[in-house]
């Protein structure tokens, strides 16, 4: 069945044609962005009234096989029954990533280590030749600098036949400043954004909550922290009073100043900062790698549906690794992790094995902040992370893509209270519910203060009531479950539907036990 634009999807377009098709669209993760530069090469074509030269670049191998098959049944839908697979796949070629595909296909997908050398030449090459080209730049992001810009060298050659050159930039997070500049005057200004709050409020993506979840350092992390943070303070006196502008710098700003002057020839201001900046990576990495977080995720998990398909987001490779044993021990056959250090078909084989529900728990690293498509996925937990909001959004857009089927998305942010780690996970987020929630090691639980009020009222009525000491147990296991959830926000009417379809006891009581909280949250209104 032929898919249908969502209402941005066609403004943008509206925006794009209006604009020569050039431009740039800044668009959450999601929400459409390949499907929307798929019609807009065949719309393009049909304004033209001939053949269209398609290239899309891609930053990573797993987004080349994905534009590929999102390609394919894009091709196959437009064609219907007066093409065959045989066709389409002639019609499409793949450089880079193992690939080597003839240059000349009709529409050719780049990774851009690929792109770098050979696109701009053959780009340059079909415009004097006739051609009409359309340049599609997915994560465009990463194409403002360095030698992945060498993709754009071909511009300055093509006025004479510029008229038949058009180009898309796609990008969830733009850069700012320069390489901001840069991308606008190679790929056109930016015509869309299409941020968190529009998607949310228009249901081009999954309802999500958001549960920030405080940890707590053990007393010899507190203290080496501590001692670095002293350190840092330090050092920092000292650098301002020999650079005074670090005053007023932001920190990325402040951090990119004090990698300069590492280079500079202030020998004693160059010592300074690499020590400071040293020092900052190694705090980084006490709250990157603090014990409870592995502990707190085994937790969490015990109280979530595994069936759902759970992504764990992660910085360290160790970490993952450690995390894997633990669970792999506990879940036999249900466990998978993504990272660098797998190689490239294992990696493959394992998201092939969580789309088809093999696996339901995938650990993943940096590797897969960007770009893999898993719309399996209803539950993120994000072991450890950057500060970086194109991370964070990149992260919490794996598990909000629509699918039918699939209901409300739930992000687990855990944070290490009073520290430099942020304890809020995307401040501008309005469309989304918002818990916070502590971890409490020492009895392999949570604390969730508003919900448990409501719960301990809850089990004072039944023991009240001469509920015996079994079902008492029995309703405070389901009660230490829904803490982690948000079931208890529904409606009597969809928590009645629940209960009623559940197909086990233990499932029916927990469902049972969300009506009554759930009365008592409508009763305190």
């Amino acid at each position: 069945m032929k898919k249908e634009l969502y209402q941005w999807q066609e403004e943008c377009l509206e925006r794009w044609f209006s604009n020569n098709g050039r431009g740039i669209v800044q668009a959450v993760t999601g929400a459409g962005k390949t499907f929307l530069a798929l019609t807009a090469a065949a719309r393009l074509e049909k304004r033209l009234g001939r053949r269209l030269r398609v290239k899309i670049v891609v930053p990573t191998a797993a987004l080349m096989r994905q534009w590929n098959q999102a390609l394919r049944e894009f091709l196959t839908d437009s064609c219907g029954d007066k093409g065959n697979s045989g066709d389409i796949r002639g019609e499409i070629g793949l450089r880079g990533g193992g690939h080597k595909g003839e240059n000349g296909r009709r529409y050719m997908i780049y990774v851009i280590n690929s792109a770098r050398y050979e696109l701009a030449r053959k780009i340059l090459a079909e415009l004097r030749g006739g051609e009409a080209v359309l340049l599609i730049a997915d994560e465009c992001h990463h194409y403002g600098s360095g030698q992945n810009s060498l993709i754009f060298e071909f511009l300055p050659y093509i006025k004479p036949c510029g008229e038949n050159f058009f180009s898309l930039g796609l990008s969830a997070t733009l850069p700012s400043g320069e390489e901001r500049q840069y991308l606008s005057s190679v790929l056109g200004r930016e015509i869309y954004s299409y941020g968190m709050e529009e998607a949310g409020a228009m249901r081009t993506v999954c309802r999500y909550d958001i549960f920030h979840i405080g940890l707590e350092f053990r007393k010899e992390e507190r203290e080496e922290y501590e001692e670095i943070s002293e350190q840092m303070s330090r050092l920092s006196h000292k650098l301002q009073q020999m650079y005074p502008a670090l005053r007023e710098l932001g920190q990325r700003e402040r951090y990119a100043m004090l990698s300069q002057i590492t280079g500079g020839g202030d020998k004693r201001a160059a010592e300074a900062a690499a020590r400071y900046l040293a020092l900052s990576y190694k705090r980084k990495s006490v709250v990157c790698l603090a014990s409870e977080r592995v502990s707190c995720v085994c937790a969490l998990i015990e109280r979530l549906d595994v069936k759902k398909g759970i992504l764990i987001f992660g910085e360290r490779v160790s970490q993952a690794e450690e995390l894997y044993g633990i669970l792999q021990n506990k879940y036999p056959g249900r466990v998978g992790r993504y990272h660098s250090k797998m190689g490239r078909q294992a990696n493959k084989n394992v998201l092939e094995r969580f789309y088809t529900g093999e696996i339901h728990i995938l650990i993943a690293c940096k590797a897969m902040d960007e770009g893999v498509d898993i719309p399996e996925a209803s539950v993120g937990i994000v072991l450890s992370g950057t500060a970086s909001k194109r991370q964070r959004v990149q992260r919490l857009g794996r598990i909000i893509r629509k699918k039918e089927g699939k209901g409300r998305a739930s992000l687990y942010y855990l944070h290490i209270a009073d520290t430099s780690e942020d304890s809020c996970f995307l401040p501008e987020t309005k469309e989304s519910r918002i818990f916070e929630i502590e971890y409490q090691p020492g009895r392999h639980g949570f604390s969730h203060p508003i919900y448990d009020v409501a719960a301990e009222e809850l089990i004072e009525d039944a023991e009240n009531t001469g509920m015996d000491r079994e079902k008492v147990e029995e309703v405070k296991r389901c009660l230490e479950i829904g803490q982690v959830r948000a079931d208890w926000m529904m409606g009597q009417e969809e928590i009645e539907g629940k209960t009623q379809d559940a197909g086990r006891v233990r499932e029916r009581n927990y469902w049972v036990c969300m009506k009554r909280m759930g009365r008592l949250r409508e009763n305190r209104k």
